[in-house]
């Protein structure tokens, strides 16, 4: 039975939460209830980045020879772009979308201003390997575009197997569960608890 529905956006905000100090239980409880906050420059860089990427969108707004270099690492061919994937772990369903699949492996872009090495060692798009499997894919691939502040930029890639430890993932969602039935008077985001006979799938609904 499925009681709670989670995305790992929201998964990686309470993991931070976790590590105290820079995240309030207030702002938290904000970002479960996605409550609007202004697009920062950082996030929309990343978007249009990957969008450069994929499909060629304003890429005359980025370096040609870093499109280039980030392009040679994703798979060939590409099977399919924002695959949904979903994975029941116990009695939650754990559900995103991935930027793009190929035939063994699993690819999410990432901008960064600050990398340091191992930086997704434990995010929870990892679990997207796990939601995957059934389609073949062995490998969750980051591929990472560094705009360094003094211009420079870096690509560097993150690769992560089916085999590759998940515990501290799975304990995190046990301690978020926690947290949101400590709160849940406050919770107001319809998504995140299941209602008795409701479809627990997450997938958009395309609109007719």
């Amino acid at each position: 039975m499925i009681n709670y529905r989670f995305y790992p956006s929201l998964l990686n905000v309470f993991s931070r939460y976790m590590r105290g100090g820079s995240l309030s239980a207030q702002e938290l409880i904000d970002a479960i209830n996605r409550v609007p906050t202004p697009t920062t420059a950082a996030q929309e860089r990343g978007i249009s980045f990957e969008e450069a990427v994929v499909k060629g969108t304003d890429e005359d707004r980025f370096d040609p020879e870093l499109l280039k270099k980030v392009r040679k690492l994703l798979p060939r061919p590409i099977v399919d772009t924002q695959v949904y994937c979903q994975w029941q772990i116990e009695d939650v369903l754990f559900y995103g979308y991935v930027d793009l699949i190929g035939k063994f492996k699993a690819v999410d872009l990432k901008t960064t201003a600050s990398y340091q090495p191992g930086r997704y060692v434990h995010n929870h798009q990892n679990l997207y390997l796990h939601a995957l499997k059934g389609k073949g894919i062995k490998l969750m691939e980051y591929v990472i575009a560094a705009f360094e502040p003094d211009g420079r930029t870096e690509v560097h890639v993150e690769s992560y197997a089916l085999t590759h430890p998940i515990e501290k993932q799975l304990e995190e969602i046990r301690l978020f569960k926690a947290f949101l039935e400590e709160h849940r008077p406050l919770i107001t985001d319809p998504k995140i608890f299941v209602v008795p006979g409701e479809e627990p799938s997450a997938r958009r609904r395309p609109h007719s």
